[in-house]
């Protein structure tokens, strides 16, 4: 079983990852992508469900037609662990690249 981060891991972990937030109900980080239509944002969502499989570690998300919401924690661990921070890293990977380069 994997740690939770402590306050000083978890400030430590969010400081390179842009645009990700803490959540305020919970222990988890929490951020929103925009893309340009409904059909980038559900090749992203693809994308991604390709990494959390390799990597064995799901995100909580939603899709509204142009909008990805993502919540990551780490249910067996209660809270944040270095899983979700690994697995926010590689999210933002896939955010930046562009529909032709993800084929």
């Amino acid at each position: 079983m994997v740690d939770r981060l402590t306050a000083t891991e978890r400030k430590d972990a969010l400081f390179g990852l842009d645009g990700w937030r803490e959540g305020a109900a919970r222990d988890c980080i929490e951020r929103s992508f925009m893309f340009a239509d409904f059909a980038e944002a559900f090749a992203f969502m693809t994308r991604v469900a390709s990494v959390a499989e390799e990597m064995n570690h799901h995100p909580e998300w939603t899709n509204a037609y142009n909008r990805v919401d993502i919540v990551l924690t780490t249910h067996d661990a209660g809270g944040l662990t270095m899983r979700d921070v690994e697995l926010a890293r590689a999210i933002m990977n896939e955010a930046v690249k562009a529909p032709e380069e993800a084929e």
